[in-house]
């Protein structure tokens, strides 16, 4: 299992579930190089980069994108605001209906639209019977 962890407890369920994965998006230019995300990631997913930003900082990069877990730890410890994570499925899905708009297909949902009784109106304070 190169990349992985290994697991020192397994749920006895856990052959059932399918552990999130998320995407990491790193705003360099906002990085001040504080390296919290790097220091506490429990998936080691973020190490520093060589490049630098303007402000002369070296932001973090993601060298293992498959280990995170979506927890969101690295956007909520950022002091600058300068990474936040989004469910991979989320992602995937915004890609897929982003291709679709501009082939001009409409977008599947999923959801079907409730239809109502023909003739029925709504009944407000104007107009309606009381």
């Amino acid at each position: 299992m190169p990349g992985q962890m290994k697991l020192w407890r397994k749920p006895l369920d856990a052959d059932e579930w399918e552990a999130p994965k998320g995407k990491i998006f790193i705003i360099d230019e906002r990085c001040k190089g504080c390296k919290f995300c790097i220091e506490f990631c429990p998936r080691k997913v973020l190490e520093e980069s060589k490049k630098f930003n303007s402000k002369g900082y070296h932001p973090p990069e993601v060298v293992n994108p498959d280990d995170c877990v979506d927890c969101q730890l690295c956007e909520l410890i950022c002091p600058e605001f300068a990474i936040f994570v989004m469910d991979a499925k989320e992602v995937e899905r915004k890609k897929r209906v982003k291709k679709e708009k501009k082939k001009g297909k409409p977008e599947k949902t999923g959801k079907t639209k409730k239809k109502g009784k023909k003739g029925a109106t709504k009944k407000g304070k104007k107009g309606g019977k009381k």
